[in-house]
C-alpha cells in the first residue's frame, strides 16, 4: 500500500521531516517514490514552516495512497492557510 508520511531528517534535537509518498514496507527515512513537501516543526521567525504541494498530494490520494494522521493535519493546516491568503497551493 501507498502512504504519504514524514521523513525524518535533521540533526539531533532539530528535528525536520521531508512530507513522502512511499511504499508502506518501506522504512520510514529509507526508500520513497516522490517528496510532495516538508514540514520544519522548529523554524523561526520569518522562515517557512510548512510547504506542501496540495495538487501532487491529491493526486496520490486518487491513485489510492492514504495519508498518515500527522500529514492529514498539515495538509488540513495548508489547505486552511491557502484559503485564508487566497494562494495556490505551492510546489515543492
Amino acid at each position: 500500500m501507498v502512504v504519504i508520511r514524514l521523513a525524518r531528517g535533521g540533526a539531533k534535537k532539530r528535528p525536520f521531516f521531508n512530507v513522502v509518498v512511499a511504499d508502506s514496507r518501506n522504512r520510514r527515512d529509507g526508500r520513497f517514490i516522490e517528496r510532495v513537501g516538508f514540514y520544519n516543526p522548529i523554524a523561526g521567525e520569518g522562515e517557512e514552516a510548512l510547504r506542501l504541494s496540495l495538487e501532487r498530494i491529491e493526486h496520490w490520494k486518487h491513485k489510492g495512497a492514504r495519508l498518515s494522521d500527522t500529514v492529514a493535519g498539515l495538509v488540513k493546516r495548508a489547505g486552511a492557510t491557502n484559503a485564508a491568503t487566497g494562494a495556490q497551493a505551492t510546489a515543492a
